[in-house]
């Protein structure tokens, strides 16, 4: 076996073992353009929902949320689901 790290679980990471804690990467990094899009998302579409929460408090109800739900959504940072 190689000494290359693998950036998957504790138990392929050499630098990991023995701590019993999970790996810092939690995927590979060829999967990280794919969350940094996701997270551009996020950004997004949390801006767009303070936007017409502003400017229009009562399509928030025609979206199917409460308004405590949209503060929730809005201070959550990019990324957390």
């Amino acid at each position: 076996m190689n000494d290359t790290p693998i950036f998957g679980t504790a138990d392929h990471n050499p630098a990991w073992r023995g701590r019993g804690e999970a790996s810092r990467w939690p995927c590979s990094l060829t999967a990280l353009p794919k969350m940094i899009a996701i997270w551009r998302q996020r950004i997004y579409f949390r801006r767009q929902l303070e936007e017409m929460a502003k400017a229009n408090p009562h399509l928030v109800d025609d979206i199917g949320m409460k308004k405590w739900q949209v503060e929730a959504e809005i201070a959550k940072p990019f990324w957390q689901r």
